[in-house]
């Protein structure tokens, strides 16, 4: 395997030598008049876009042929400079042809300017105008295309030894490439692509070419294009801030921004004015920094802006956009280069960023085909990750540093060493090896999680924790769960297999419930490169469920709520079962699943009534919905069929070599479910046919906030024999603790309103402000806490109906929501509460209950 790869790279690195011949390599450095180094100065040949970036150090470097040219070097704040090389034939091939610029200054010209006492600065004329040329600019073209450079760098300069109390191992700090010190870049890329846009919204990128240091993975190539003259900036992801930030010459924008004058210069005959942008308030959206406006016809020439805490950037300290414009042709400019400078620090974590662009070789209104903008936004190429070294050193127009080559050398040979041997004998012990000895007595506290290493592929499996598994309710008291899993990768019916045996016992009860969940999961993607993955899945035993599968109540909440106070809140009962379902996914959004039960429902009764506070346990109730049922049910069995129906229309993908992965749609996701209740199979009780519909969303307004939804309808066409467990049930929630958001209802009562009734509604409406509103109150604003508003609904009938309003603050701490909630049952007033959960930057992606395991109680 080693001499076929050092094959196909010496082979390929004389077909990129023997091409690149052609060329010549022009380097050089940028100094100011001072010696000093200027990092990131932009290098263009003029008249194109066809150039380069100098790096961290100034150092640049680019491929010409043969010929004559004026190279044009440009800073921020420095006065541009040209000079002109002639490259002859004879040139090719030789050593590097050293260019060295030495920028001075730029001087502002201010001789004109004359602003009076209480006059208004001559800034606001020419922002004025290059807002209404904005959306001129914006939609200048109908189309383009050009080539795109990027590299992308992370880089520690600290990096404590324990994180929240968890030790970072030795071996792990030396496999990031970190020193003594915790110091070292800990992620390198470069990427070339193609990219394609097209008015309105379409968009195309194809990734040519990828490199990551020690990785065989794609990298990430992305902000493509960040653009001021759109009214609100996307600055890499809506993690940073959901409301995205308002661009300086935005419709709005002087009620965001104040503006000075700083002054003018000539540059090729055209006057360009410097402008200086601070926010008029701090804790909004907003930029601070410099922006060059063309004179007469008003265009953004270069800008320097930077992001702050007080511009409610999320997760980094800062964030540094500095970016160069260049003409490309008739009248048109476009970026040249762009770097993204950013840094973060966070319980002793500092890390740095450096994001370049080079954007070269733009074609203005091109042609595409009728279907080239497909759902496929970015495509990498199958030979992506397979360029050598010689490619990227010919290639790129930003020269590495010494400490990325050294980055890069160290880490990809310890890669290709790891990649040749992975399979061998040596290597595969190595794997097994490292996982240290099992400990028998980590099952009782962090759990068993283990991997197999084979020369044919890895098997993984483990125990969960048993005391993290511990439970506690009145009909079992204390409850064990040993819940065990293996996973593994059948390469003849390419699918991985997983079964999971659970065995659960009550020490009250003195029950034991044992159970095993098997499936196959599969993705054809060779034959059509299209995502069809599928899954079968196999279900069978003894085990105990809620009466209402999709309740919210998670087994933690209940014993702490049923120890502390004795709110035994949730109702179970005990089945042998049997089920199969079958699931798949195509490429267009649309999903579709089947799934048949089999329930022997028995009921059980509560035989434990110990709590901590409430020594008389006159909270403890009945184990069963007696809010809607009378009395225990009877045993009995039932057959269920069940279908559901999901469409997510416009979804659009990433296409890598082997798999695409959906990154979202424009439109809502449409849900259909239809159940129905067999009577006479296997003893089967039941006779019933229910259905719903539902329509989710989340819609991002930016600055006025992000509104999420779920609607729905449903009902029963068919109720002759139903059992509680069947009812349709409204997912209601009596704890402190919150339960999942847009999907249930924060004071409802859990069975009080479940019905069988021929006609059902719903309505979940949450808008968080994302800081609108909170960033206007003093001191207040610099908590960063974050307003959200809502409501949940259900309508059966005039006697059974529910509504209830919230007003919360989200992102405390980053990862906390309280809500004040006012209820009203069936039209009065009802109870008010507060509810404690998770929301904010990082609290938005856990969910209610995630923190303990066994939740499901074997559904």
């Amino acid at each position: 395997m080693l001499k076929s790869s050092m094959r196909f790279i010496l082979l390929s690195g004389f077909v990129f030598l023997s091409f690149y011949s052609l060329a010549q390599k022009i380097s050089g450095t940028v100094f100011n008049t001072k010696g000093d180094l200027l990092p990131y100065a932009s290098v263009t040949i003029k008249g194109t876009s066809v150039g380069a970036s100098a790096n961290n150090r100034a150092k640049f470097s680019f491929n010409v042929a043969a010929g004559t040219y004026t190279i044009v070097c440009q800073h921020i704040g420095y006065t541009k400079q040209e000079k002109t090389v002639t490259v002859k034939q004879d040139d090719i091939g030789v050593p590097d042809l050293q260019i060295a610029f030495v920028l001075t200054e730029q001087k502002l010209d201010l001789k004109e300017v004359i602003v009076k006492s209480g006059g208004e600065d001559p800034a606001y004329a020419i922002i004025r105008q290059a807002i209404k040329k904005r959306n001129y600019y914006n939609k200048q073209v109908n189309a383009f295309e050009c080539d795109l450079y990027a590299k992308d760098l992370i880089k520690l300069r600290s990096l404590p030894r324990k994180i929240m109390g968890q030790k970072i191992p030795d071996g792990d700090r030396s496999e990031m490439g970190l020193d003594s010190s915790g110091q070292g870049i800990i992620y390198l890329s470069e990427s070339v692509a193609k990219v394609h846009t097209k008015q309105p919204d379409k968009f195309k990128m194809e990734v040519l070419s990828s490199r990551v240091s020690g990785s065989g993975g794609f990298g990430f190539t992305f902000p493509t294009f960040i653009s001021l003259y759109t009214n609100n900036v996307k600055v890499f992801t809506e993690k940073l801030n959901p409301r995205g930030f308002v661009s300086p010459i935005a419709d709005g924008a002087i009620g965001f921004y104040k503006y000075k004058f700083l002054g003018s210069f000539f540059e090729d005959g055209k006057e360009v004015n410097s402008i200086r942008v601070t926010p008029r308030r701090n804790y909004e959206p907003l930029f601070s920094g410099v922006i060059y406006i063309t004179e007469g016809d008003w265009r953004i020439h270069s800008c320097d802006l930077k992001l702050t805490k007080t511009s409610q950037l999320e997760i980094l300290d800062t964030l540094q956009l500095t970016q160069f414009y260049v003409p490309v042709g008739n009248d048109v400019w476009r970026v040249k280069n762009q770097l993204l400078h950013f840094n973060f620090k966070l319980i002793g974590i500092d890390a740095i960023g450096n994001f370049v662009n080079v954007y070269s070789n733009y074609v203005i209104n091109p042609s595409f085909s009728k279907k080239y903008f497909d759902n496929v936004i970015i495509k990498y190429d199958t030979a992506v990750n397979k360029k050598p070294k010689e490619y990227w050193d010919t290639i790129r127009p930003v020269p590495l540093e010494p400490e990325e080559k050294k980055d890069y050398e160290v880490k990809d040979s310890m890669y290709l060493l790891q990649k040749d041997s992975l399979l061998s004998k040596r290597s595969v012990d190595s794997l097994n090896k490292k996982q240290g000895k099992i400990k028998v007595l980590d099952i009782f506290w962090t759990g068993l999680n283990r991997r197999h290493y084979t020369k044919t592929g890895s098997t993984t499996w483990g125990v969960e924790s048993l005391i993290k598994n511990l439970e506690y309710n009145t009909v079992e008291g204390v409850v064990l769960n040993t819940n065990i899993y293996y996973n593994r990768y059948l390469k003849k019916l390419k699918s991985n297999f997983s079964i999971k045996p659970h065995v659960r016992y009550g020490f009250s009860n003195t029950h034991l419930n044992a159970w095993a969940d098997l499936s196959f999961s599969t993705r054809d993607w060779s034959s059509d490169k299209k995502i069809k993955r599928q899954s079968w899945s196999l279900s069978g035993g003894k085990r105990v469920s809620q009466f209402n599968k999709e309740s919210t109540i998670t087994p933690l909440n209940n014993s702490i709520t049923t120890l502390l106070w004795g709110d035994n809140f949730l109702k179970i009962y005990e089945n042998y079962f049997g089920s199969v379902g079958f699931n798949k996914r195509y490429e267009s959004g649309l999903r579709f699943s089947v799934n048949a039960l089999y329930e022997d429902r028995i009921p059980v009764e509560n035989t434990s009534k110990f709590t901590i506070f409430k020594k008389d346990s006159v909270n403890i109730t009945p184990n069963y919905p007696y809010e809607r049922i009378a009395q225990q049910f009877s045993r009995h069995q039932a057959v269920i069929l069940s279908f559901d129906v999901s469409i997510k229309p416009g979804q659009k993908y990433i296409e890598f070599p082997g798999n695409k992965v959906a990154i979202g749609s424009k439109y809502p996701t449409f849900s259909l479910n239809y159940t129905k209740g067999i009577e006479n199979i296997f003893g089967s009780d039941v006779n019933f046919d229910k259905w719903k519909f539902t329509v989710s969303d989340t819609k991002n307004f930016k600055l006025a906030g992000e509104l999420k939804y779920k609607i729905g309808v449903g009902g029963f066409l068919n109720n002759k024999k139903v059992f509680i467990q069947d009812f349709q049930h409204f997912n209601g929630n009596r704890s402190t603790a919150a339960s999942e958001y847009v999907n249930s209802f924060q004071l409802a009562s859990y069975y009080a309103n479940s019905t069988a009734a021929d006609f059902y509604s719903i309505v979940h409406l949450e808008h968080h402000l994302n800081g609108l509103l909170t960033n206007k109150i003093p001191m207040f604003k610099k908590l960063n806490w974050n307003l959200v508003v809502g409501g949940n609904a259900f309508y059966v009938n005039k006697n059974s109906n529910y509504a209830e309003v919230f007003m919360g603050l989200e992102n405390i701490f980053k990862i906390l929501r309280v809500d004040f909630v006012t209820a009203y049952e069936n039209g009065k007033k009802g109870t008010t509460g507060i509810r404690i959960g998770f929301g904010g930057i990082i609290g938005s992606s856990i969910k209610p209950g995630a923190g303990g395991r066994g939740v499901s109680l074997g559904l």
